[in-house]
């Protein structure tokens, strides 16, 4: 099953039957990619990712010639996730291969993984809820398309608001798809693992008030503009101020396209944001906030005061 990493945890212990994903595959069952990344990894380097035994009876993996590049993650931006929602961001990579591997084969299995910490102990790991579609262009090449697929409640914790790393690997099963762990004779099993091969970063979803009172107002009173900058808090689902955070107040004339920027403020320990300024003329007034590297950007939209 999916996991939300409390401690920092082996790829290969979330699950006991690591090496026999293939045939959860087959039934339509939720897969666990990361398991049987991190046991083929375990194995190729003759170590046991589930007793802890130097070898593996069955012999280990041989080297696939393989390899990965063009990878994108999210199109390049930030992934922002909120309370909630599941969120699923696409992935695109490309794979060159020898021409013994035929990327569309039900026994060749090709996936890119996120990860947040060590590539030995991760302390959490993403990934898409299907496999990769993946279209040969040419005898040695294929083009990628998946997800990751991001459920905050059942899989985030506030620290995964970070860079991560992105693993990408290729398993040719041949005819050892969904053999029992017992019968598996892993000497069969063809395996390269691409690490470090692209970056991404994970954001707490923000959101920002703004109220501008009293209106009507005549011109030359004083207007107060109060609001609230929060953000998503992983840790119990819900959103929560974001405390001590620069804060632009900006206004825009009624008949104008342009805000400018009349003060800059700071939150308050509970997110709260309160100022004041002379009313002078029919328009909006709005907050702006430039977003930190766990936070992105947010804009509250223009609330119109009617100056008399």
């Amino acid at each position: 099953m999916r996991f939300r990493a409390t401690t920092a945890v082996s790829l290969g212990a979330l699950a006991l039957s690591a090496l026999a994903v293939p045939a959860a595959q087959a039934a339509g069952e939720q897969r666990d990619p990361a398991a049987t990344l991190k046991a083929l990894h375990q194995a190729a380097s003759g170590r046991s990712a589930l007793t802890g035994a130097t070898t593996y009876a069955s012999g280990t993996p041989y080297a696939l010639d393989a390899t990965f590049s063009s990878v994108k993650i999210n199109n390049g931006k930030p992934i922002v996730v909120g309370t909630t929602n599941k969120v699923t961001v696409p992935v695109t990579f490309k794979v060159t291969h020898s021409a013994d591997i035929d990327v569309k084969a039900p026994e060749t299995e090709i996936d890119l993984l996120i990860y947040r910490g060590s590539s030995s102990a991760p302390a959490n790991v993403l990934w898409g809820d299907k496999y990769p579609a993946c279209t040969a262009t040419s005898a040695t090449v294929a083009t990628c398309k998946g997800t990751v697929d991001i459920r905050p409640r059942d899989e985030l914790w506030n620290a995964d608001a970070t860079g991560w790393k992105a693993v990408g690997y290729v398993i040719d099963w041949n005819d050892q798809y969904g053999v029992d762990e017992d019968d598996l004779d892993l000497s069969k099993v063809g395996y390269a693992e691409a690490d470090g091969i692209a970056t991404t970063k994970l954001q707490r979803y923000s959101k920002l008030t703004v109220n501008a009172s009293p209106e009507p107002v005549k011109k030359g009173k004083t207007i107060t503009v109060t609001g609230k900058l929060s953000r998503a808090n992983w840790d119990d689902g819900k959103y929560h101020g974001y405390s001590t955070q620069s804060v632009k107040l900006q206004f825009r004339k009624k008949n104008s396209s342009t805000y400018t920027t009349v003060k800059t403020i700071k939150t308050s320990t509970t997110g709260a944001l309160k100022t004041t300024v002379k009313a002078s003329a029919d328009g909006f007034f709005r907050y702006t906030f430039a977003g930190t590297s766990t936070t992105p950007a947010v804009t509250a939209a223009g609330d119109f005061v009617d100056v008399k």
